[in-house]
């Protein structure tokens, strides 16, 4: 199924990776929102759970392995052409996810990936929504925490 202009929507996962105060971002590559910052991850393929394909993301694209916690939040991204056709329709699983060091390098999917301290992340040009879901997963991290 192509992901521009699809038949249904696409599943996809990303994760709020928290370390010491920071979050990790990537700069997208590919569209849709190339050049933004946003959530490390990617598209869950078949036969694969939305924990182990976000783990598989993270390692493809930052290099990092991550214990996830929890799902941060649902979100809906759909993006319109024009003449007002879907071009773009993914349902997105954010998960909470630590790691034990701060060492990442940018996968083929990622132009950059980069730790942002999380209340200097707005500075940035970022995706719709991303404050917003780190926020959640913030809350998430304080509720959680040993």
């Amino acid at each position: 199924m192509s992901r521009e202009y699809p038949d249904q929507p696409r599943v996809g996962v990303g994760a709020v990776v928290l370390h010491k105060g920071r979050v990790l971002l990537v700069r997208r590559g590919g569209q849709p929102s190339a050049g933004k910052w946003s959530l490390p991850g990617g598209l869950v393929e078949l036969g694969e759970t939305t924990t182990d394909a976000v783990r598989r993301e993270l390692a493809e694209e930052c290099g990092v392995a991550i214990r996830v916690v929890g799902v941060a939040g649902v979100v809906d991204r759909i993006v319109r052409d024009a003449g007002g056709r879907v071009r773009y329709h993914y349902v997105l699983v954010d998960y909470l996810a630590f790691v034990d060091s701060d060492r990442a390098t940018a996968g083929s999917d990622a132009a950059e990936c980069r730790w942002v301290e999380v209340d200097q992340m707005e500075e940035l040009n970022v995706t719709e929504g991303l404050a917003d879901m780190i926020l959640r997963a913030v809350d998430l991290a304080g509720r959680t925490a040993p």
